[in-house]
């Protein structure tokens, strides 16, 4: 009769929770002020009350499916905690996803790669300009590239969900960065990639929109602080949108300090390529024996993580993509020129993504290379490196209600059987309202209603010149509606034939429109908006 085998030990608590415990955190400090009763409205992050299941939009299908996801889960939760547990879990998503790809004997280099990861320039400006859904992809990231090296296919799918509720920018960034990484897996993961991608990519070949060329230009990376674009760049920052800087990330000390952060984790990743350091027997660096890498393949102690070139070589054509738009624009306007299917391109900053995780995991090697008493001050250097991200960027993140008349407009819509989309007015995309103390955001009526909303998808985008580039309208609809707004002359007829049913203005904008409706019926006067039947 056999001995009974001794039970394997369970890994330890401590080792999965701490990464999941410092982004949580570092969520807290980024949100304070944004998880407050209401909503974060800015740029491109608009969250609604009650929002509908989202109909047609008519033009690219940016939005889809994560505004599907918001709504789905706001039918169980109220939008604003959606929301906030929507922000908070990137924070959480992204840590615990960079300290997966160290190995589990470095405790400490693992958290200083969740930190580093969850605090950084890259994640700091694309939360500014509100793109959520985009950060849904960066969070799941790590993962996705874990799942390509290690496991199944059911296991990459999963990993790959975040970035498939993103929608198209946040799966473009995530295909560029695991098919390197899975080697001869690249056929399945492409298979996987492609599945996931049905929801955003079907519409999109289905559409009629188009793409502005002139977008390469008016999105190219610009420099962000003292050190240039190609500085600005190599520290993860250079946004298109000077709204979405950190506040003091133009100083030289910042700069500066950035700079020697992201060159101290581009080398230690590259001493990665001879192996991860043999972990010494220093207790606050080594996990319990359940809590082990895998071995040399999968970056376990001591050999090369698998993901090691192939990390590299998205870097690599990430930051190729951001210098192509800002030192190339001709180039990528050619191929947009082409095929509108280059369109995402033009944001070239995106694609730095890649980038953000080998510094996250460079840094991790760095950590654990230092002494021991060291080592846990690395937790806190992505604080130090840009400690004025805290407090929703010194006030940029701020919750607030929506005023009573969008509560009512919303219901008398929805509840109203007449047909016809809804056009919302003035004639531009976004919005700077007082009750949201200024601060720029997408029109909130273009995901309000359980209608199709017309909208003017042509942005504005100053040059930093003193110009102003206007992008051509995407949606064929809009463009439509753009040359009736442009004539003179009533506008109700003309709106009518083109399915028009409903007209949304601003009450600051009533002398403009008003007049111009003759024969509408007036069904809501607020302090804020007017609401027209046609």
């Amino acid at each position: 009769m056999r001995p009974p085998r001794a039970p394997t030990p369970r890994p330890a608590l401590a080792p999965l929770l701490a990464p999941a415990l410092v982004g949580l955190v570092l969520g807290v400090l980024a949100l304070w002020p944004a998880l407050g009763p209401g909503f974060v409205l800015r740029y491109d992050m608009v969250f609604v009350p009650d929002p509908p299941l989202p109909p047609d939009g008519g033009g690219f299908p940016r939005a889809v499916p994560s505004d599907l996801a918001v709504a789905l889960l706001s039918s169980v939760l109220p939008a604003q905690i959606t929301q906030k547990a929507i922000l908070l879990g990137i924070f959480v998503l992204a840590a615990t996803g960079a300290a997966a790809l160290v190995p589990g004997e470095r405790r400490v280099a693992r958290l200083a790669a969740a930190a580093f990861y969850a605090w950084n320039v890259y994640l700091a400006q694309r939360l500014l300009l509100g793109q959520w859904a985009l950060l849904l992809g960066y969070a799941g990231l790590p993962w996705a590239v874990r799942a390509v090296t290690r496991e199944g296919i059911w296991r990459t799918a999963l990993a790959l969900l975040p970035a498939a509720i993103g929608g198209f920018q946040a799966m473009l960034v995530s295909a560029m960065t695991v098919l390197p990484v899975a080697g001869r897996r690249a056929p399945r993961t492409l298979l996987v990639v492609a599945v996931l991608s049905l929801p955003w990519l079907v519409p999109a070949l289905g559409s009629a929109a188009v793409t502005d060329p002139a977008g390469v230009r008016a999105f190219a990376p610009r420099a962000d602080g003292p050190l240039g674009t190609l500085g600005s760049l190599l520290t993860l920052g250079g946004v298109w949108n000077s709204g979405a800087a950190v506040p003091g990330q133009e100083t030289w000390w910042s700069a500066l300090v950035r700079l020697a952060v992201a060159v101290a984790a581009v080398a230690g990743y590259a001493l990665l390529g001879g192996g991860w350091p043999v972990a010494g027997h220093d207790h606050r660096d080594q996990a319990p024996e359940g809590w082990r890498g895998r071995g040399p393949g999968e970056g376990g102690n001591g050999g090369r993580p698998a993901y090691w070139g192939g990390l590299a070589a998205a870097s690599a054509a990430g930051l190729a993509v951001g210098c192509a738009g800002a030192f190339l624009p001709g180039v990528v306007e050619a191929m947009i020129g082409l095929w509108p299917g280059f369109g995402p391109l033009r944001d070239g900053q995106v694609y730095l993504a890649p980038f953000a995780l080998l510094q996250a995991v460079g840094l991790a090697a760095v950590t654990a290379r230092l002494s021991p008493a060291v080592r846990p001050g690395m937790l806190a250097l992505p604080l130090l490196v840009l400690p004025t991200f805290a407090l929703g960027a010194f006030g940029r993140l701020v919750a607030v209600d929506y005023p009573q008349d969008w509560y009512r407009v919303q219901r008398i819509v929805d509840a109203d059987p007449a047909p016809g989309a809804l056009l919302t007015l003035p004639w531009g995309a976004y919005r700077a309202f007082g009750w949201n103390g200024g601060r720029v955001v997408l029109d909130p009526a273009v995901k309000l209603f359980r209608r199709r909303v017309v909208w003017n998808d042509g942005l504005p985008v100053g040059l930093g010149d003193g110009r102003t580039l206007t992008l051509a309208t995407e949606d064929p609809s809009a463009r439509r509606v753009g040359a009736i707004l442009a004539r003179a002359g009533p506008l109700t007829g003309p709106l009518a034939a083109e399915g028009i049913g409903h007209v949304l203005i601003q009450r600051s904008n009533e002398n403009l429109f008003r007049a111009r409706l003759p024969g509408a019926r007036l069904i809501f006067a607020g302090q804020d908006l007017l609401l027209f039947r046609l």
